[in-house]
């Protein structure tokens, strides 16, 4: 039998396989459809250390191979996040990766703190929400922002720090050496692009928000290549993720660099989609003979 075990900063996943934040809520959704504990890890909704009410809606809109979104990062808070979400997701076999927001450095840091008396396993900061003390630039955008960011959040970290890295840069490999400057456990890439869509019946924007989030099998090319840039920039291990549908999907993924995956627009389309990548990686072993999914890392130079 093949291994898929994967280690990610002294945290051993049976399989490689998450969701993507955003995309999964907290798991009880989708529990229906999927066993949580056939999954590497489930990775929540953003948390914030008060409830967002998000953006205006409409909120979402379909666009060819993919979608987009200006949900704004609506959640109850750390409150409500700890007495009802941890508690539902610690009656499965799998890890929990708690997805973590803020607009200043402070928010970030409470809820970091907050969490770690909490049975969650590693914490993914999302650091392409805006900072309002900058202006309203996100931490992810600005090196320097950055790899402050991840400095003081580490200060109150019990747990290992995944760092979320925005795509919309001019070079991602800066960014990754910036996280791990500041300490980063582990990387994931990629978050959204930003993109728009016009509705022309109507001759207004699609989103209320103007501009949303791009996802979806459109930009798997994008983020396929900055995981293979970011594997050869930086130490740390990645998460890659980003139009991941099928085991083919992840495999690309893999063989770039990365140690583990996340799927997430996928699961609006087939809920069973993260399951169903744990299934045909399996199956790839078996049928090529790897012993251990470990081999196939960054396998391609």
């Amino acid at each position: 039998m093949s291994s898929l075990k994967v280690n990610l900063a002294g945290v051993e996943l049976k399989n490689p396989v998450m969701t993507a934040s955003g995309t999964f809520g907290s798991g009880v959704e989708y529990s229906e459809f999927v066993d949580l504990n056939r999954l590497g890890a489930v990775v929540t909704k953003g948390v914030a250390n008060v409830p967002w009410p998000g953006n205006p809606t409409p909120r979402v809109t379909e666009t060819k191979s993919g979608m987009l979104n200006a949900i704004g990062l609506q959640n109850p808070g750390i409150d409500v996040f700890c007495e009802r979400d941890i508690p539902f997701l610690k009656q499965f076999d799998t890890k929990i990766i708690v997805n973590v927001c803020g607009k200043t450095p402070e928010d970030y840091c409470q809820v970091v703190e907050r969490l770690g008396n909490e049975p969650v396993d590693m914490l993914e900061i999302n650091v392409s929400c805006p900072n309002v003390k900058e202006g309203g630039i996100a931490f992810g955008q600005n090196p320097k922002a950055l790899e402050a960011i991840t400095r003081e959040v580490k200060k109150y970290a019990k747990q290992p720090i995944i760092m979320k890295l925005s795509p919309n840069v001019t070079d991602i490999t800066e960014m990754a050496r910036a996280a791990e400057a500041g300490g980063a456990d582990v990387l994931s890439l990629i978050n959204t692009l930003t993109g728009m869509k016009i509705d022309i019946n109507r001759r207004t924007f699609a989103l209320a928000n103007k501009t949303g989030g791009m996802s979806g099998p459109a930009v798997k090319p994008v983020a396929v290549r900055m995981v293979y840039q970011v594997a050869n920039a930086v130490k740390l291990p990645i998460i890659g993720m980003g139009g991941i549908a099928t085991a083919e999907d992840a495999l690309e993924f893999i063989m770039a660099g990365a140690t583990a995956v996340s799927v997430g627009t996928a699961n609006f389309f087939n809920p069973r989609a993260t399951e169903e990548v744990v299934e045909g990686l399996e199956e790839f072993l078996q049928r090529q003979n790897v012993a251990d999914i470990n081999e196939l890392v960054g396998c391609v130079k």
